[in-house]
């Protein structure tokens, strides 16, 4: 992270109110601000400088079951104007049935879903409904998004690998129904000829999203297919690389769909460092901002909340205090 003096964080505005009480009193740095605690007037506006502020939603509110309207409720409250979705609030407002989804839980126990069908007949019904899916309800989902601001970037899938080749190709078209401009997944690198063959196909991205992995298996899923993407999570990389996350986003800026912003410390031997508030970890959230504002890169930073809730506080308002970092490094 970017070090500065204690005057000069001062001048560059990175503080307010009671911020500025503790910088002055040997706080450290770039700690997030209290947010305002009204949100934006008229529609959300979360690009600061050229720089998308995104959130991972709905499982960054904690409840991955809540609904697309519950979704698009939560994002105008916060004034965030770009997301990463995942395909299942979208599919339920399409008219997919809830028993033929995997249960959905929140952390913390939040939002469990009905267990529904067994798993393999669960598979089979979800398929053919995807199939024979009307793409038309998608498209009105994602005009009422829009309508009050909102837009869909990245669609999320979860078992992306195990789908039929027409299912595959499904997941393509609803990509391009909601406006997604790209698709993000776990990454695992195996499975990335296959699928940079239906991106490559389809002209639409796959940003591939890294837990434990190595900057390497990127790049072996960059050379089979043009349209092979990362979804870099900053977070990660930092807990369980010992190289600079800043020099592989200068490298392969082109290859990158969206960042996962979150705080973590380095880790330890064989031990993940543990997640963490802004400001509070290792993690050169502000440095990767910075980068992607002052090249101009089309990345979207996603804010993906993770760290544990302090007592008494909820998803909503450390999400808001998260969102107000980035806004401030962003625009100092």
């Amino acid at each position: 992270m970017s070090v500065y003096s204690r005057r000069d964080a001062l001048k560059l505005g990175l503080f307010s109110g009671t911020a500025a009480g503790l910088l002055a009193a040997g706080a450290p740095l770039l700690k997030a601000a209290e947010p305002t605690p009204a949100a934006p007037a008229g529609k959300p506006n979360s690009k600061v400088n050229g720089v998308q502020i995104g959130v991972n939603v709905p499982y960054s509110f904690r409840n991955n079951s809540m609904d697309a309207a519950g979704i698009l409720a939560g994002c105008v409250q916060l004034g965030i104007s770009g997301i990463e979705l995942r395909s299942q609030p979208i599919e339920a407002a399409m008219g997919l049935p809830a028993e033929f989804l995997p249960p959905q839980r929140g952390r913390g126990g939040q939002g469990a879903a009905p267990a529904g069908l067994p798993a393999e007949q669960r598979a089979i019904e979800m398929s053919r409904w995807r199939l024979n899916a009307d793409l038309d309800k998608a498209r009105a989902l994602r005009r009422k998004y829009e309508e009050a601001g909102v837009f869909i970037e990245i669609l999320k899938f979860d078992n992306f690998y195990t789908q039929s080749d027409e299912v595959t190709d499904y997941c393509f078209e609803l990509a391009r129904a909601v406006g997604a401009r790209a698709i993000s997944c776990e990454l695992q690198v195996a499975d990335t000829k296959r699928i940079g063959s239906f991106a490559d196909r389809h002209r639409i991205p796959v940003g591939y999203h890294n837990h434990t992995q190595k900057p390497t298996e990127w790049e072996t899923a960059f050379g089979h297919s043009k349209y092979n993407f990362a979804n870099l999570d900053v977070g990660h990389y930092i807990a369980n690389n010992d190289t600079s996350v800043t020099d592989f986003l200068k490298k392969y800026a082109d290859r990158v769909t969206h960042l996962h912003i979150k705080d973590r410390k380095r880790g330890t031997g064989a031990n993940d460092g543990p997640n963490v508030a802004f400001g509070d970890g290792d993690t050169p959230i502000v440095d990767v901002l910075r980068l992607v504002r002052d090249n101009r890169w089309q990345i979207q930073a996603t804010i993906e909340y993770e760290y544990p809730l302090p007592p008494g506080s909820d998803a909503m308002k450390e999400l808001a205090k998260s969102i107000d970092f980035c806004r401030r490094a962003l625009a100092s």
